[in-house]
């Protein structure tokens, strides 16, 4: 246990940031996976909603840029063939 009063602080202060941290990979995940599963049926309209979420992590530090981008990417990817496929 930490013997220093900020030690104490430190913790609570990265228990909060670990709660938020993990509410905004769940969020991603969620709307990845909404997105993925209205793909395949040929729709499409999840996707802004994906990309909102990737991108609200990349604002709160809980996912890099890049990573976001290659997500994001990989989602459009998708979401144009369905596209295609669907014609």
């Amino acid at each position: 246990m930490p013997q220093h009063k900020s030690c104490w602080k430190r913790m609570r202060t990265s228990a909060r940031q670990q709660e938020r941290n993990r509410a905004a990979r769940s969020e991603v995940r969620g709307a990845v996976r909404v997105f993925r599963e209205t793909a395949t049926a040929g729709q499409t309209v999840a996707l802004p909603a994906a990309t909102s979420a990737i991108d609200n992590a990349v604002r709160l530090g809980v996912m890099k840029k890049s990573t976001a981008n290659r997500m994001k990417s990989r989602l459009a990817h998708v979401a144009a063939r369905g596209l295609q496929a669907g014609k």
